[in-house]
Order: structure tokens, then C-alpha cells, then sequence
């Protein structure tokens, strides 16, 4: 088996506006990896992080790579142990699922170095203990894609079960991360635990027509369905600018816009063609406000993690 292996995760939106913790797609536009090295005592030894981010925790179990790899051991009851190194790729705090793309990045790693190596719901387990560190709770929306790529439904937490949804070709995500920060704590603490009868009617018919949508490649249904009636109201005060935004990427010709996960990042799906119009309109607004942007354009059904080299 390898001695040392360096992997790749991408990174992901979750919720796609529709799908609060239970939806989420990759994009392989921006992702973290981490290079693993065998070592003979058992245990997790972070020698470094680097890239956009460098200030996370050395220590393994307040980490979210290290505590994914401390439960990949315990359910393996591995006899060694693992030195890592991490390059982060996805900005802190973005809202494009930085922690969990660690936390994939190291258990895909680690799955290369066992004889037996975990199934991929196995690793979307252990890799759960992890994001649970930066967010306060296990969930999937962002492991789950990332960890298989392209727009994936997850079903459950203890006994998942994952679900690959194919999008039509001609969809692409445009993706605008403004350089702000939001922390997916904070913004799970300003949520409201009741929700109107009318509104869990509305995201349940909302859901349904976006997956229905995406399995009869059906654009008309997709662009009606793709509406957060739940959380985008709540969790929008956190993104200055963020209904402004939204307006110019619809009036551009979007199928839909939202909050990516707990934000300050928004997506937009729409037609390849009207792309770069979208993404012009998005960041343009951004620029009214004197808020920096990053950008991407990339096709929903991207690849999930995997293997850069191995030695």
C-alpha cells in the first residue's frame, strides 16, 4: 500500500435554495486538498496548512480533517497513523463547503492507504464527524457532493442514503463568493424553529418540482420550482446587497438564485448561454457596494473526490 497519497476534494453549494440540508452539488472549480503520510503511531499529526486559509487548528480533533480522520481509524481500529498536510483552496467562511471538502479530501486519502478500503457511504460517515466540528452538527449537503460529485440528495444522517440527480447539460452554476464572511454556526442560530404550514407546503411542492424537473429535463419546471420560501428570507440580512443581486441575475435570465449553504456566497443556475450575462449582473452589483468578488462558471455535474497521486 502507498506510504504517502495526496487527494483532492471539491467544493460544493448546499441547499440549492430548495433542499435545506438534504441537497447540495459540487464544484471542482475550487477545492481543497490533503496529502497524507503514513506513520507507524497511531493518531493524526497536522504539520501544516496552507493556502487561502492558514490560521485553522493544529490540533486534530478541532480540526475537521483530523477528527474525520480520527473516526476513519476508530471504525477501522488502525494500528497507524497518518502526518497531514492541508492545502486550503476555498476561502473561509465562504459558503462553499470548505470544512467538509477537508474533511473528504483527508478520509479519500486515508481510503487509498487501507487493504480494505471503506465503501463511500462509510466515508461519508466518517467524514460527517468532521463537518461536525465547524458546524456545530452532523449533516450532509455539502460531504455528500463533494464527496461523490454532481447534485446529490442525501437521505438521512445515521444510515444515509445518497441519491445522484442528473441535470440537464445545458445548466450551468455561476458562482459569486463576496469577501465577507459568515459562519455556518452563526448562521444556523439566527433560524427560526417553526415554520407556517403554507410555507412547508410551498418548499415540499418546490423540491419535488426541481428534482422532477431535473429527471424530465424539464427547464420551464425547474425555473418555477427553484424558490426558497424558508430560509433565504432569514438568513439574506447576513449578505449586504444580496436582493439586489438576486433581481440582476433573474432579470439576466436565471432560472433561479440563492444563498450557497450558509452564505455569503450566492449561486445562480442558468442556461450556458447566459452565463457570463449572469454573472456580470451579480458581481456588478457587488461592485456598487465596493464589496470585492471571486467568480466562477462551471457546469453542475462536476467530479467528486479523488486521488492526485499516490507513491
Amino acid at each position: 500500500m502507498p506510504n504517502t497519497v495526496t487527494a483532492f476534494a471539491p467544493g460544493s453549494v448546499a441547499n440549492v435554495a430548495i433542499g435545506f440540508d438534504i441537497l447540495g452539488f459540487s464544484v471542482d472549480a475550487v477545492g481543497d486538498r490533503v496529502t497524507l503520510t503514513r506513520r507507524a503511531q497511531p493518531g493524526v499529526v497536522i504539520k501544516s496548512i496552507t493556502g487561502v486559509v492558514d490560521d485553522l487548528p493544529l490540533e486534530a480533533e478541532k480540526n475537521t480533517a483530523g477528527q474525520a480522520l480520527l473516526a476513519l481509524a476508530a471504525m477501522r481500529n488502525l494500528d497507524f497513523g497518518f502526518e497531514m498536510r492541508i492545502q486550503k483552496g476555498i476561502p473561509l467562511a465562504s459558503g462553499l463547503g470548505g470544512s467538509a471538502a477537508s474533511a473528504v479530501a483527508a478520509v479519500v486519502a486515508a481510503n487509498a492507504m487501507l487493504e480494505e478500503p471503506l465503501t463511500r457511504i462509510e466515508l461519508l460517515k466518517v467524514a460527517m464527524e468532521g463537518e461536525a466540528v465547524a458546524s456545530g452538527s452532523r449533516h450532509a449537503d455539502n460531504i455528500s457532493p463533494s464527496l461523490f460529485g454532481g447534485l446529490v440528495l442525501t437521505v438521512g444522517i445515521d444510515n444515509p442514503r445518497v441519491k445522484q440527480i442528473p441535470v440537464p447539460e445545458v445548466i450551468h452554476a455561476v458562482i459569486v463568493h463576496p469577501h465577507l464572511q459568515v459562519s455556518t454556526k452563526q448562521a444556523r442560530a439566527i433560524l427560526s424553529r417553526t415554520v407556517n404550514m403554507s410555507d412547508f407546503v410551498w418548499q415540499t411542492a418546490n423540491l419535488a418540482g426541481f428534482i422532477s424537473g431535473c429527471y424530465t429535463n424539464d427547464l420551464d419546471l425547474i425555473k418555477a420550482s427553484l424558490e426558497d420560501v424558508i430560509i433565504e428570507k432569514q438568513r439574506q440580512v447576513l449578505i449586504p446587497g444580496f436582493a439586489e443581486v438576486r433581481a440582476a441575475a433573474l432579470d439576466k435570465g436565471a432560472l433561479g438564485c440563492s444563498i450557497s449553504g450558509a452564505g455569503p456566497t450566492i449561486f445562480a443556475l442558468c442556461l450556458e448561454r447566459d452565463a457570463r450575462a449572469v454573472r456580470d449582473a451579480m458581481t456588478g452589483e457587488f461592485a456598487r457596494l465596493n464589496i470585492a468578488t471571486d467568480k466562477w462558471i462551471a457546469p453542475v455535474q462536476s467530479g467528486g473526490a479523488h486521488v492526485v497521486s499516490s507513491e
